[in-house]
């Protein structure tokens, strides 16, 4: 069972975590160092896939900013997603090498994750054909977005816990029209804390992955951000190859 670290970084911006991300990604390919899962939540960002189209973003990018939500383009595939506070985002960098080196298998996998955690709250949810993401109750409560590199992951999920849902209406959510976003707190009719929340996903993370969870309280490597003291936790379509960018 390989050993995986988990942090809870709380609430930074998109470009930080994706630069946290790059860095972490680089030092797992290069032997110098291992496997990680983050936890966290963002500010207020919409993110365009390397799918988006214009048409997804129904605000336009003027409106979007002058409304105090972020725009970014990333290197995950799929096509505009919102993310904000309330919402529990996961960047899982782990090496798929040598025995599951399977994309597909990779996104049933994080989705597997989301429905137990969603489990241990009363929540039913599960999958919809065709789609990938976590689906409960009238719409979509978890997005998921990939990017493989040399079958390192990198990006991950993002579940609903509290979010503002009404900033999906600036925006078509995955490309998918008509779907419908759903959270935790409209489920349960309650809030739930985010901590919470995050605390249920490590332990399946590890179950399914089959990987040792272990609680990092620290360990940046140099010259990423100082994004302060992070806080140790307790206990689509799949194209092949050895590069996939995923998200629907």
């Amino acid at each position: 069972m390989r050993r995986c670290l988990h942090q809870f970084l709380g609430r930074i911006g998109y470009r930080e975590a994706s630069d946290l991300q790059a860095s972490f990604a680089r030092r797992l390919k290069d032997g110098s160092g291992g496997e990680r899962l983050l936890l966290l939540e963002h500010d207020p960002v919409v993110t365009l896939g390397r799918n988006a189209r214009e048409t997804d973003l129904l605000a336009g990018e003027r409106r979007l900013l002058a409304s105090g939500v972020a725009v970014e383009r990333t290197d995950r595939g799929g096509q505009v997603t919102y993310h904000g506070p309330g919402q529990l985002v996961g960047y899982p960098i782990l090496s798929l090498q040598p025995d599951r080196r399977d994309v597909g298998r990779y996104l049933r996998d994080l989705e597997e994750v989301l429905i137990r955690t969603l489990g241990r709250f009363g929540i039913t949810a599960g999958r919809r054909e065709g789609f990938t993401g976590v689906w409960a109750g009238d719409g979509k409560i978890a997005a998921i977005g990939v990017h493989l590199s040399r079958w390192v992951t990198t990006h991950g999920f993002a579940l609903n816990v509290t979010t503002d849902l009404s900033r999906f209406d600036l925006i078509v959510p995955c490309g998918i029209r008509g779907a419908g976003v759903t959270s935790m707190r409209r489920l349960l009719e309650r809030d739930v804390p985010l901590l919470e929340v995050a605390e249920r996903v490590v332990p399946e993370f590890g179950a399914v992955f089959d990987r040792e969870m272990v609680a990092d309280p620290g360990g940046a490597p140099a010259g990423t951000p100082d994004l302060g003291e992070p806080l140790a936790l307790g206990t689509g379509e799949a194209p092949s190859g050895s590069r996939g960018e995923i998200s629907r």
